[in-house]
C-alpha cells in the first residue's frame, strides 16, 4: 500500500468510527445534497488528532442547512449564517456547516463580498493553504485534494492553493496564520511564501486588531513559538504587530559587546515553554508567561547606554519596558488581566538580581511575594528562564541562588500567611480607634500598617495598636480616650 492510499484510509477509518458525522451525511444525502468534512477537520485527522469540533461544506444553502438538521441537532445557532455557516451540536460534537463559498474580496478590507459556490472544487481553491484545501465525501468517503495538500502535509510544506499573492491579497491575515501554523505544527512556508509575506507584510494593516491579536495568541501557545516569531521578524509582519521585538536587534559592535537581545528574548521564550512542564507544571500552555518571556527585555533599546571603558548598562529598562508592553498589549485589544499580569511579570523580572547570595531580609522577601501576588509561580519561572549565560559555573549559581529564594519564601510562608499579607488592624478596628470616619485617612493607616507588617512581619495585637497610635500622633491625628 503507498503511502497515499494509507492516508486516504486513515481518514475512511476515522470517519467510519464517527457516527454523528455519518448520520449528518446521510440526512444530507437523502435531502439531495452532498457533505463533505473539510479544512483543518480532514488535515487534523490525517495527522491522528480528529477532534469533537468538526467542519463541513455542503452545496446546500443555509436555509437548507437549517431544514435539515431541525429535530436532529440538540442546539442550531445562525450566528454566522450571513456567511452561510450553520453551527451545530450533537452528542458532545460541535459541528459548522457552510455552504460552498466563491467569495469575492475587495482587497481594501478583509470581509468578502459573500458569495456560494457550486463546486467543491471552487470552495477548496479559496482556502488558505493547501493542507487546509481537502475535503472528504462523506457518504462514498472519497477522498478530495485538488491542490496536493496531502503530499504537503507529508513534507509539513506550507502552500496556498492559489498564488500567494492572490491568497494574501484577499485576506492578508492569512500571512499571519502562516507564522502561526508554523509555530502550532511545525510546518515549512514554501519560498514563495515567505517572499510574498516579506513583500506584503504591510498589507496587514487592514486587519482589525482584535483579529490579529487571535493569532498571535494562537501562534504564541503552539508548540515552537520561536519559528513562528522568527518567521514574523524575517518577514516584517512583526513591525506590524509586535514592532518592539524585531526592535531588539541591536547593532553590536567590537568594542561595546553585549548580549543579542533579541536572541536572547528567543531563548527565554524557550526556556519558560520548557519550565512549563517542568516547574510547577501548567496544564495548558501560559500564554501570560509566554508574552512576558517574549517581551521582557523591550525596554534595553530605549535606555542602552555605552559606559566609559567599553560596557554596556540598560537602567531602569524593565520600568520602561513595564510601560511599553502595556501600551503594545492595550493596542493589540488584550484583556485587561493579560496587560496587567504581563507588564507587572516584565517590572519585576530583575528584583531578583538584588538577591545576590542571600542578602535580602525577611522584610525584601515578604515584599517580592507581595508585588509578585498571584503571579508568584510565573515570575519564579520568568527569572529562571532568564539566566542563558554560557557559562556553567554562573547559570548554576544563578539557579542555586533561586533555589535558595524559593526555599526562604516556603519557610517563611510556614509561619506567615504570605499570600494574604494584610495589616495586622482591618479597616473596621482603625476608624474605631482613631475615631475616623470612613475615608483617605484610613487607607493612609492601612497602608502604614502594612508596610509596618511586610517589615516586621506579625505583630500581636497590642503591638499593632501602639504603632497605630504612635503614627496618628505623627499625623496630628488625636484618637479618642
Amino acid at each position: 500500500m503507498n503511502h497515499t492510499t494509507a492516508k486516504q484510509n486513515a481518514v475512511t477509518e476515522l470517519m467510519r468510527i464517527s457516527p454523528v458525522a455519518d448520520e449528518l451525511a446521510a440526512r444530507f444525502a437523502k435531502a439531495g445534497f452532498q457533505l463533505y468534512l473539510v479544512g483543518g477537520s480532514v488535515r487534523d485527522a490525517l495527522l491522528g488528532r480528529l477532534s469533537p469540533d468538526l467542519d463541513f461544506t455542503t452545496d446546500a444553502r443555509p436555509d437548507r442547512i437549517q431544514a435539515i438538521v431541525s429535530g436532529w441537532a440538540e442546539a442550531v445557532w445562525d450566528t454566522g449564517i450571513e456567511f452561510g455557516t450553520v453551527g451545530v451540536s450533537r452528542r458532545g460534537s460541535t459541528l459548522e456547516i457552510t455552504t460552498f463559498r466563491a467569495d469575492v474580496y475587495d482587497r481594501v478590507g478583509r470581509k468578502p463580498a459573500v458569495s456560494f459556490g457550486d463546486t467543491i472544487e471552487g470552495d477548496l481553491v479559496r482556502r488558505d493553504f493547501t493542507v487546509n484545501a481537502m475535503a472528504v465525501e462523506l457518504s462514498t468517503k472519497t477522498f478530495i485534494d485538488p491542490h496536493g495538500g496531502l503530499e504537503a502535509l507529508a513534507r509539513k510544506v506550507l502552500d496556498t492553493p492559489a498564488t500567494p499573492e492572490e491568497s494574501f491579497a484577499d485576506d492578508p491575515l492569512r500571512m499571519l496564520r502562516a507564522a502561526r501554523f508554523v509555530a502550532q505544527l511545525g510546518f515549512e512556508p514554501a519560498p514563495r511564501v515567505v517572499t510574498a509575506m516579506t513583500e506584503m507584510s504591510g498589507e496587514l494593516e487592514r486587519i482589525t486588531a482584535e483579529r490579529v491579536q487571535a493569532e498571535l495568541s494562537k501562534l504564541l501557545t503552539g508548540v515552537a513559538p520561536r519559528r513562528g516569531i522568527e518567521l514574523m521578524v524575517d518577514t516584517g509582519l512583526a513591525e506590524h504587530v509586535l514592532p518592539e521585538v524585531p526592535g531588539m536587534r541591536l547593532a553590536i559592535d567590537e568594542h561595546h559587546q553585549h548580549k543579542d537581545v533579541y536572541q536572547h528574548s528567543l531563548t527565554v521564550l524557550d526556556q519558560a515553554i520548557e519550565l512549563e512542564s517542568s516547574h510547577e507544571p501548567t496544564s495548558e500552555p501560559d500564554l501570560v508567561l509566554r508574552l512576558a518571556a517574549l517581551l521582557h527585555d523591550i525596554g534595553k533599546p530605549d535606555t542602552r547606554r555605552f559606559e566609559p571603558g567599553g560596557g554596556v548598562s540598560f537602567h531602569h529598562h524593565e520600568v520602561v519596558g513595564a510601560k511599553m508592553v502595556r501600551k503594545r498589549l492595550r493596542a493589540l485589544r488584550y484583556p485587561k488581566d493579560v496587560v496587567n499580569d504581563v507588564s507587572q511579570l516584565v517590572y519585576l523580572h530583575l528584583r531578583f538580581h538584588g538577591y545576590g547570595k542571600g542578602e535580602w531580609t525577611d522584610s525584601a522577601v515578604r515584599r517580592y511575594v507581595t508585588d509578585a501576588d498571584e503571579l508568584l509561580p510565573r515570575l519564579h519561572k520568568l527569572v529562571r528562564a532568564d539566566c542563558t549565560t554560557r557559562n556553567r559555573r554562573k547559570a548554576a549559581a544563578l539557579q542555586k541562588s533561586y533555589d535558595e529564594l524559593e526555599a526562604r519564601i516556603a519557610r517563611i510562608a510556614e509561619d506567615e500567611d504570605l499570600k494574604a499579607v494584610r495589616p495586622d488592624l482591618d479597616g473596621n478596628e482603625i476608624m474605631k480607634l482613631l475615631g475616623l470616619p470612613p475615608g483617605p485617612l484610613v487607607g493612609q493607616a492601612w497602608r502604614f500598617l502594612k508596610e509596618l507588617r511586610l517589615d516586621r512581619g506579625p505583630l500581636d495585637h497590642d503591638e499593632a495598636v501602639t504603632e497605630l497610635r504612635r503614627w496618628a500622633a505623627e499625623q496630628g491625628i488625636e484618637p479618642p480616650e
